[in-house]
């Protein structure tokens, strides 16, 4: 199985999702299995149909996540040294060479990307043409939108 990168952040945030569903939303789903149960006929009970679904989708959750934190490598940024390179975990301050825009993104785990917090995906065009880039260098990144140009004006490991 191959290795899923994660920051330390987001595996701690995985873990509580996981420990929410094993402790909380478990236990609260078969308590209402058991009070559609106590109605009666279940061939006709939308409340039970409704509760075995998310029974369904709690315990798939709760196999993906175990599955995803047994394959994880976690990865402190704060302790790396890559030299000043560009790598998983690392925050970089770009400017787009055409608008003069400046944005700041940190470079992280499929799960835990959220571009509204500056949280990219290792996997997204923008981070694999940064990868491996250092302060000064020049990532070209095809996107939706056509080819941008971003400076990389610093590099940070926070």
């Amino acid at each position: 199985m191959a290795t899923i990168p994660l920051t330390k952040r987001g595996a701690e945030k995985l873990k509580e999702e996981l420990h929410q569903l094993k402790t909380v939303e478990r236990h609260a789903v078969i308590q209402a299995i058991a009070e559609a149960r106590a109605q009666g006929d279940l061939s006709e009970n939308a409340e039970y149909d409704a509760a075995k679904d998310k029974q369904g989708f709690i315990e798939g959750r709760i196999l993906e996540l175990e599955s995803k934190l047994a394959a994880a490598q976690v990865i402190d940024p704060s302790s790396l040294d890559a030299g000043g390179r560009i790598v998983f975990g690392t925050t970089v301050d770009l400017e787009d060479e055409d608008s003069g825009a400046k944005v700041t993104y940190q470079i992280v785990g499929d799960d835990e990307a959220d571009l509204k917090l500056g949280l990219i995906s290792i996997s997204s065009p923008i981070a694999r043409a940064l990868i491996g880039k250092e302060s000064g260098d020049v990532a070209e990144v095809v996107a939706p939108g056509g080819l941008r140009h971003y400076e990389i004006v610093g590099v940070r490991y926070r």
